[in-house]
C-alpha cells in the first residue's frame, strides 16, 4: 500500500503492504511534488410451496485474494501496474454525500417480487386448483408450482448477458416486463395452461432479478459497507416470502381472493421499473464501455463529487477499460477465470445440497410431530428465525467477514442436521424426540440466513472480475436453479427409498465438507474495493 507524509511542501510517497505491482518497487520511494498533478494513494401444498420458499438461499474478501497463494491455483499478480506519478492528490478517504440507500432500495424490489412469487403459491394453490379444476390432478399443481423454477433457471442464465449488452438499470426495466405480465396473467387465469405460462414468466423474471439484485447492489454500494448492503438482498426475499404468506390470510373467508393475491406483484414490478428509470447505470459498467464521463456523473449521485477522483482513480487502476472486449461465455472456462467461477458455482451447489428446501419442506410434519398443527405456526417460526438470522448476518458481515459467517453458518447447519437424525433414531431421545426437532429445524434455518443464505450471493459480484462479473453470477446462480429443481424433484423418492434420518446424515456430510472448502480455498474480501480484489484475483495464464 502507499503511505505519505509532506515534508516541506513535497509527497514523499512509499510503496508496501499487500498491494503489489510489477511496476513500483516495493521498497522504493517515490518524490513528488504536492498539487493537482501529484499526490497520494490511500402436503403437495404448503409443503410444495414451501419447497420454494426457502429455495431463497439465494460478496466480499480480505488481503491475499479468494485463493491461497499454492501452484495448483496459478501465479496471482495485479493486470494492471500503477504508476506513482499518476496517483491523484485528491485520492484520500473522504466521506460520502451521496445517496446511495435510495437506489438500492429500487433494486431491493427485485428482491420482494424474487420472494414473493416463490410464496404466493403457498396459500392459493388449493383455492386456484379448484378454480381451474384441477383439484384432483396432483400433477397439474406440481407443474403450477414448478414452472416458476423452470422459468427461473432461463431468466438466470439470460440476465447476465442482458446486463452485459444493456447495463444494469435497462435489463431492471426490461425484467419488469416479465414479472408483470406473469402476475397479470396468473391473477386472470381462466384455465391451468394461462396460469402455467404465467408463472413461467414471473419464474424468468425473478430468474434474472436474482442474478442482476445483488450484481447492481454490490457495484454501487461503498466499499466500507458494501457487506452490510448486499446482505439487505437476503433480506427482502425474506420480507417478500413473508407478505405472500400475509396476503393469504383473507383466503379463508373469501377463496376467490387468490387471484388478489397474484395481481398484487404487478404494482412493485412497475414501481421497479419507474424506479430504475431515474436510478444511476453502475459506474463500472459505464466505465466499461468507455463511457468515463457518464461514469463520474453516476459516481457524483451515488457518493458525492468529493468521490469522484477517488472512484475514478480506483477504475482506471482496476486496468478495465474499454480497451479490453466484454468476456463470452466460454471464457468462463478459460486458465484466466476457471479458478474463480468454479468458487461461485460451489458455494452455490453447497448452499442447495446442504438440504435448506428439503428441511423446509419437511418441516409441517416435524412440527406436527412436536404437537405444533397448524401450518401457519410453523411457517410463522421458520421465517422468523430466517429473518432474525438474515439482520445478524447484515449487521456482521462488514465487522466478522465473509469467509467466517460461512464457515459458522455450515458449521451450524451440520450440527442442527446431526440433531435432526439422532432425535429420528436414538431411542434414548424418544421422549424428548418432538422437541429436538422443532429446535434442529429452527437453528439450521437460523444458521442457514447467518451466512449460507446471504453470502454466496454477496461475494460473488465482488470476487468476478468486471469483464465476467454479470455471465459468471448468472452461470453460478444457474447452478442454484438447476439443483433446486432436482432437489425438489427427487428429494421424496429418496427418503422413501432410505428414510429422513439418513437423508439428514447426508446433508451434515454435505455441511462438512463444505467447511471443509471454505476454509481452504475462500478467504475474506472486507474493506477492500472491487477493483483492488478484481487485481488480486486476477490469475495470469
Amino acid at each position: 500500500m502507499m503511505r505519505c507524509a509532506l515534508k516541506g511542501g513535497v509527497c514523499v510517497a512509499s510503496w508496501g503492504g499487500d498491494r503489489r505491482s510489477p511496476a513500483v518497487n516495493p521498497s522504493s520511494s517515490v518524490r513528488m511534488p504536492t498539487g493537482n498533478g501529484g499526490g497520494c494513494c490511500s402436503g403437495l401444498r404448503s409443503r410444495a410451496a414451501d419447497l420454494a420458499g426457502l429455495e431463497m438461499a439465494s460478496l466480499r474478501g480480505g488481503v491475499g485474494g479468494l485463493f491461497r497463494s499454492s501452484p495448483r491455483y496459478g501465479r496471482l499478480q495485479a493486470t494492471a501496474s500503477v504508476d506513482p506519478e499518476d496517483v491523484p492528490l485528491e485520492k484520500v478517504q473522504v466521506k460520502s454525500s451521496g445517496h446511495v440507500l435510495p437506489y438500492v432500495g429500487v433494486a431491493c424490489l427485485g428482491a420482494i417480487l424474487f420472494g414473493y412469487h416463490l410464496g404466493v403459491v403457498n396459500g392459493a394453490l388449493e383455492y386456484l386448483a379448484k378454480d381451474l379444476g384441477i383439484a384432483e390432478n396432483a400433477v397439474l399443481q406440481g407443474w403450477v408450482v414448478s414452472t416458476s423454477l423452470a422459468g427461473a433457471t432461463v431468466g438466470s442464465f439470460t440476465g447476465g448477458s442482458l446486463a452485459d449488452k444493456f447495463g444494469r438499470t435497462r435489463t431492471f426495466i426490461l425484467d419488469a416486463a416479465p414479472l408483470a405480465l406473469g402476475a397479470f396473467l396468473s391473477a386472470t387465469a381462466q384455465d391451468v395452461r394461462t396460469m402455467i405460462i404465467g408463472r413461467l414468466l414471473a419464474g424468468i423474471g425473478i430468474g434474472i432479478s436474482s442474478a442482476l439484485v445483488p450484481l447492481y447492489i454490490s457495484e454501487i454500494s461503498p466499499t466500507e459497507i458494501r457487506g452490510t448492503l448486499g446482505s439487505v438482498n437476503q433480506l427482502f426475499i425474506c420480507i417478500g416470502i413473508l407478505a405472500a404468506l400475509l396476503a393469504g390470510l383473507p383466503l379463508a373467508a373469501n377463496p376467490a381472493w387468490w387471484r388478489t393475491m397474484f395481481g398484487i406483484a404487478v404494482v412493485p414490478s412497475i414501481l421497479l421499473a419507474v424506479g430504475m428509470a431515474f436510478s444511476p447505470e453502475s459506474p463500472r459498467w459505464l466505465f466499461q464501455q468507455g463511457k468515463v464521463t457518464q461514469a463520474e456523473s453516476a459516481v457524483k449521485r451515488l457518493y458525492g463529487k468529493e468521490k469522484v477522483t477517488e472512484v475514478m482513480y480506483d477504475l482506471r487502476a482496476s486496468g478495465q477499460s474499454s480497451s479490453e472486449p466484454e468476456a463470452g461465455w466460454f471464457d468462463l472456462f478459460s486458465n484466466r477465470y476457471w479458478k474463480v467461477v468454479s468458487v461461485g458455482a460451489a458455494l452455490f451447489l453447497f448452499q442447495q445440497l446442504a438440504g435448506i428446501n428439503a428441511v423446509v419442506y419437511y418441516s409441517t410434519s416435524v412440527f406436527r410431530s412436536a404437537g405444533i398443527a397448524s401450518d401457519v405456526a410453523a411457517s410463522a417460526l421458520v421465517g422468523a428465525a430466517n429473518v432474525f438470522g438474515t439482520i445478524i448476518a447484515s449487521s456482521l458481515m462488514d465487522k466478522q467477514g465473509r469467509k467466517s459467517l460461512l464457515i459458522t453458518s455450515f458449521s451450524g447447519m451440520g450440527a442442527s442436521m446431526l440433531l435432526l437424525a439422532l432425535s429420528f433414531t436414538w431411542k434414548v431421545l424418544a421422549p424428548y424426540s418432538g422437541t429436538l426437532a422443532v429446535i434442529g429445524t429452527v437453528l439450521y434455518v437460523l444458521s442457514f440466513a447467518l451466512g449460507a443464505g446471504p453470502v454466496p450471493a454477496l461475494l460473488l459480484p465482488e470476487i468476478f472480475a468486471s469483464r465476467i462479473r454479470a455471465k459468471a453470477v448468472a452461470l453460478s446462480l444457474g447452478m442454484h436453479w438447476v439443483s433446486n429443481f432436482f432437489i425438489g424433484l427427487y428429494f421424496l423418492s429418496v427418503v422413501h427409498k432410505f428414510g429422513i434420518s439418513t437423508v439428514y446424515l447426508g446433508f451434515a456430510s454435505v455441511c462438512a465438507l463444505a467447511v471443509l472448502y471454505i476454509a481452504g480455498n475462500v478467504v475474506e474480501t472486507k474493506g477492500r474495493s472491487l477493483e483492488e480484489i478484481e487485481r488480486d484475483l486476477s490469475v495470469v495464464d
